[in-house]
């Protein structure tokens, strides 16, 4: 969900950065261009228009990966910092044009670029075009370029077309934003439709035919947006990938449940007190797995009391007590309206593959995926969902670097997804049945970096 941008141990490179992003793209007026057909390969770019968008910048680019957007200023590693092992391979060679903008909106929490504009979001049309759309949006309250080394580079080297939006507000106080709770994640949802109505008719401008395949994926989230379109918007995508997306539901559990239980039982566990097994008892009642042990003082340090604090303010703003003693239960009744405008059901409609991983510190594993797919087959969609629980997957991958031994990075899995989702939709190959994906015991940490087989 989460890794947030805002105070969340960013690179200090992002300051460089962004001030770059200003200087590239804040040269010219709405619906200009940069580069424009300079070897003919963005030859009448300056014709694309995004439907419905209130501001447009086109750019032609050598590079549209982040091999390159570093260097042109066309993307922002801070937003995506953390999210992927550092030895994660770059993918390279992909020339085209990226075209950045926003959608009108009235709240002001993304600064990229100077627009101080949120709805905003980026689409990238590459060169060499195979007929597929990723559509996106960003994990956590991160802004639109967070998915770029997760999953925008490796799409993009297998042309497709992908566009990922911001969902129409960011940062810590992502929560101001709407005038009722629930709104401002609500409008997430609005926002990912949006988006891939527009992209899509991009594509068609830009490729003389509308894209052949439109999948959805996206990291926690991004992953609950998955779910939320196949449920809810199916005709606009052929399938998804679901890469531990958030668990949205009245019932428990949802993090405004379990994570008051962490909150509370972290403490004494770190202690090591007489009541030290008491409270690694209490913590495992509130989802955490056996094993992940290791994971609990970071996320407690950086997660948990952030997370269920600016959620709870969205979705339960009349709250005035301390984190740890919140009671979802009490407060269920109060709290319902709110979560019912971004509830899950499980009535998928279009085929979805989900992975997470089963050491998951944020989003445990046993409160979110393994009940969604419980979900999905209650709704009797089973056949149109693949579950794989990733042995040794923690939420985001940034911590592989920390423990390479103990840890295995979510990244190829998620992309072992993607190629069978690939295959379902085209040939009707059916993917592997569902499953836990065990931690290759031999396998290196560069093995790990790029292979995940689900079979």
């Amino acid at each position: 969900m989460f890794g947030f941008r805002r105070g969340s141990g960013a690179r200090s490179g992002a300051a460089v950065v962004v001030p770059l992003l200003a200087a590239c793209l804040l040269t010219s007026a709405a619906g200009s261009s940069a580069g424009a057909g300079q070897d003919g390969h963005c030859a009448g770019m300056e014709r694309l228009r995004v439907p419905g968008a209130a501001h447009q910048q086109q750019s032609c680019l050598p590079e549209l990966t982040t091999a390159g957007t570093v260097s042109s200023g066309h993307t922002d590693p801070a937003d995506w910092a953390g999210l992927t092992p550092s030895g994660l391979p770059t993918p390279h060679g992909v020339p085209g044009i990226q075209i950045d903008g926003y959608f009108p909106d009235d709240s002001h929490t993304n600064d990229t670029h100077g627009w101080n504009h949120d709805a905003q979001f980026v689409i990238r049309l590459p060169d060499d075009f195979t007929g597929g759309l990723v559509v996106s949006g960003s994990p956590g309250n991160r802004q639109q370029y967070a998915n770029d080394r997760a999953i925008a580079d490796w799409a993009l080297a297998r042309g497709y077309a992908f566009a990922a939006t911001d969902k129409g507000n960011t940062g810590l106080q992502f929560h101001r934003d709407g005038e009722q709770p629930g709104d401002a994640i609500a409008e997430w949802n609005r926002r990912m439709t949006q988006l891939t109505i527009a992209a899509k008719a991009v594509v068609a401008q830009r490729y003389g035919h509308a894209p052949r395949r439109t999948i959805a994926t996206g990291l926690s989230n991004g992953g609950y947006l998955v779910r939320w379109q196949l449920e809810n918007r199916p005709g606009l995508y052929d399938g998804g990938v679901d890469w531990e997306g958030t668990l949205w539901r009245k019932q428990s559990p949802n993090l405004l449940g379990y994570l008051p239980k962490a909150l509370r039982a972290y403490p004494r566990y770190a202690d090591g007190g007489p009541d030290v097994d008491e409270a690694h008892a209490a913590m495992l009642d509130a989802g955490f797995a056996p094993g992940s042990e290791f994971l609990w003082q970071y996320h407690h340090k950086v997660y948990w009391g952030l997370t269920q604090r600016i959620y709870r303010k969205e979705l339960d703003p009349g709250y005035r007590g301390d984190s740890a003693d919140y009671d979802y239960a009490a407060r269920k009744d109060i709290v319902a309206p709110a979560i019912e405008k971004i509830a899950l059901t499980g009535d998928i409609k279009r085929p979805l593959i989900t992975v997470h991983g089963t050491l998951d510190a944020l989003l445990p594993i046993g409160t979110d995926s393994d009940v969604y797919a419980g979900m999905v087959r209650d709704e009797g969609r089973g056949s149109l969902h693949r579950y794989y629980r990733i042995e040794g997957g923690n939420h985001v991958d940034g911590l592989v670097d920390e423990f390479p031994k103990r840890l295995r990075p979510l990244t190829p899995c998620h992309r072992s997804a993607f190629v069978a989702l690939e295959r379902w939709l085209a040939r009707d190959v059916q993917p592997p049945p569902s499953g836990t994906v065990a931690r290759p015991a031999e396998a290196s940490p560069d093995e790990l970096l790029t292979q995940c087989r689900l079979d």
